[in-house]
């Protein structure tokens, strides 16, 4: 299943952070600690030039922890880069961000200019969580599903910083496939543009593989079926998920296994790895160069059609 998601407002962000970008002296990038690589933005990379970027991995109190520590380090591997995990349930962690920030523009600092700082990060990320508490005040309309944040705004913070908030938003395709279903699993994209099924079997697929144990406890298995669907079946019978006849209902299975991942009810768990998100990066830029000289092609075709005949 590919999962595409680019609502009109997002298009609309696309542009003004290409915009306003030049002007910023910090980029913060707030990701989700669960999916380091699939919750990243490609333009930020594409954008940013020299300018040095915060990198957030927020939801950390969700993800496992040894993983948090292997991208974090990862992360601080890139020039101009500095990675920090946190969580909303801890807002100090939040309000440390203001000097880390101003740490890494001294100049600004010591110039006592002010610091102009952008905040992006995909939907449900816990961004606008993450600026009420930078701002000491509700601001930011927060919400859990994806989409909430429709327009830019300036948010005046301690330190002399200058926030640029900009629309969560998601790129027109999501590439390898996998990172489509990392993000609905955790929520980054609507419920209603997915099929709950389809996430809850890849969901299950992937804990059966790195977190059996979890899986076995939270759902009372006495041992661990051999497919994904098995083990829904299974969750079925112990959660009383049976239609007539006997069957399944394996909707209300699937809104209970993405319930119990999102809440952290079924333990710490982290959705990619450093290695899988290098292999679905060096994935996404084969697809992408597929893809420019697929289009390329298709242009040099339509032009041949149009010469006029001697």
């Amino acid at each position: 299943m590919a999962i595409n998601w680019f609502p009109g407002h997002m298009h609309k962000a696309r542009k003004e952070i290409a915009e306003i970008m030049p002007q910023v002296d910090v980029i913060i990038e707030i990701l989700d600690a669960r999916i380091p690589f699939s919750s990243e933005n490609p333009l930020v990379p594409e954008l940013r030039g020299d300018t040095p970027v915060l990198k957030i991995l927020n939801k950390s109190d969700l993800a496992d922890p040894i993983q948090t520590q292997k991208w974090l380090e990862y992360l601080q591997q890139e020039r101009g880069i500095t990675a920090i995990a946190v969580t909303s349930q801890d807002p100090k962690q939040i309000k440390d961000l203001l000097n880390v920030i101003s740490d890494m523009v001294p100049h600004r600092v010591s110039q006592d200019k002010q610091l102009r700082a952008l905040i992006c990060g995909i939907p449900n990320v816990g961004k606008s969580t993450a600026i009420n508490i930078l701002a000491n005040r509700i601001i930011a309309k927060t919400g859990n599903e994806a989409g909430v944040t429709k327009a830019q705004q300036r948010i005046r913070l301690d330190n002399n910083i200058v926030l640029h908030d900009t629309p969560g938003f998601l790129w027109p395709k999501l590439e390898p496939e996998d990172c489509g279903y990392r993000l609905a699993i955790t929520g980054g994209i609507k419920d209603t543009v997915t099929e709950k099924e389809d996430v809850a079997y890849y969901a299950i697929e992937y804990l059966m593989t790195h977190y059996p144990e979890l899986l076995i406890e939270r759902y009372q298995l006495k041992e661990m079926p051999e497919t994904p669907i098995k083990v829904m079946d299974a969750i079925a019978v112990n959660r009383a998920c049976i239609r007539k006849g006997g069957i399944a209902d394996l909707y209300k299975v699937s809104e209970i296994i993405l319930n119990d991942y999102r809440s952290g009810m079924l333990g710490a768990i982290t959705l990619e790895t450093v290695e899988q998100g290098i292999e679905a990066k060096a994935i996404g830029k084969i697809q992408e160069a597929e893809r420019l000289a697929k289009k390329k092609a298709f242009e040099e075709k339509k032009k041949g059609k149009k010469r006029p005949r001697r």
